[in-house]
């Protein structure tokens, strides 16, 4: 259970139980009983990634880019990244602020995708996990640190070999643009 180091024996042993009775899906989808969010795009992410910093960090410097990375989790085993780069136009120093989002949270409750972002917005001022960073995440989302456990355990669900659980369902086989096909076609 990787995704849960650091957490206590006690509640390990609980989450194991429900990885080995397959109560762990359960549980998730009784906790968040809706569909998947609405924002599907790059442009739909960074409209929703601009409202959180409008709300809550208006001094911040703007973001250049917001988008969902499919290879983030892969390559970097991050959910989220922040990243700030520097470059020299002209004489002055220009720096481009982005956040990318693992496309994994595209197919999952808003709740969890608003708490990577907040995660990930709270890098913008506080660079290091600590207390502070973790008061600012708490500020932004009172909620924070029980959405990033629920988080976890998904990614636990998931790795255990279990199936996405907000994914959008296959899409329905066109109907058969001749129904009665069969039937004669009676002349008026």
């Amino acid at each position: 259970m990787k995704y849960l180091a650091g957490y206590p024996p006690a509640l390990l042993a609980q989450v194991q139980q429900l990885v080995a009775t397959e109560g762990l899906a359960p549980l998730l989808r009784s906790r968040y009983p809706g569909a998947m969010h609405e924002v599907q795009t790059d442009r739909a992410l960074y409209d929703y990634v601009s409202e959180l910093k409008s709300d809550f960090m208006r001094k911040a410097p703007p973001l250049s880019k917001v988008a969902f990375d499919s290879k983030l989790h892969v390559i970097r085993n991050a959910l989220g990244t922040h990243t700030t780069v520097s470059r020299v136009q002209g004489s002055k120093l220009k720096a481009k602020r982005e956040i990318r989002v693992a496309s994994l949270f595209r197919e999952v409750p808003l709740e969890w995708l608003r708490m990577i972002v907040v995660h990930e917005l709270a890098h913008m001022k506080e660079r290091d996990h600590d207390k502070s960073f973790y008061a600012l995440c708490e500020h932004m989302e009172p909620s924070y640190h029980r959405l990033e456990f629920d988080v976890r355990l998904y990614l636990t669900h998931l790795d255990s070999g279990g199936e996405r659980l907000w994914a959008n369902p296959l899409p329905n086989p066109l109907p058969n643009p001749l129904p009665n096909a069969a039937a004669p076609v009676s002349a008026p």
